[in-house]
């Protein structure tokens, strides 16, 4: 991986252009999330000039690679949202970079959280087309990949998963909570 990680409102035009198709395609499997690229250049356009939220970019020479978006919920927990790398580059380490970014701008904030939610809308997981209502916590501690879900990358980056909304995504489909503690617990 030969990335530079820049914040996303210094990335050109085009790379936003890039930016909008890369969200767009990565959640292709819900279309309920951005619907079209219009939707989609909404979402990017909300982490530029927006004291609530910053993004980073990770750029393999001039092409995109991928981006992620941090949200500000309180001064002292911030939202993992969205995180996207370019299909064709995944597994080189540019998520692992981008992560790495935002954590690094959140502590230096003094931010002692970060959380994140990370869909199973498409059989990534065990929970993935069941009822996990009423005994959701006891679903939760089976939780066990099935195809390769993105909370399994998360774990490996130190998050944890500390809860489940099911039927988030539709029946069956749940959002799957994960945070990591990343400044002092004092």
């Amino acid at each position: 991986m030969d990335a530079r990680i820049i914040a996303l409102e210094a990335v050109p035009a085009p790379q936003r252009e890039e930016a909008a198709a890369l969200l767009l395609n990565a959640f292709a499997h819900a279309p309920w999330a951005w619907p079209d690229l219009p939707a989609a250049r909404e979402e990017v356009a909300t982490f530029l000039g927006n004291p609530d939220r910053l993004g980073f970019a990770a750029l393999d020479g001039r092409r995109l690679a991928g981006w992620i978006g941090g949200i500000r919920h309180s001064r002292f927990t911030w939202e993992l949202h969205p995180l996207v790398v370019d299909p064709s580059l995944q597994r080189l380490g540019y998520g692992t970079a981008l992560v790495d970014a935002l954590e690094g701008a959140a502590r230096d904030a003094g931010v002692g959280t970060i959380w994140l939610g990370t869909d199973d809308d498409v059989g990534g997981t065990n929970l993935f087309g069941r009822d996990l209502y009423p005994d959701v916590l006891e679903h939760l501690m089976d939780l066990a990949p099935a195809a390769g879900h993105p909370y399994t990358f998360y774990l490996s980056r130190g998050y944890t998963v500390v809860g489940v909304l099911p039927d988030a995504g539709g029946f069956g489909r749940p959002d799957i909570v994960m945070a990591k503690r990343i400044g002092p617990a004092d």
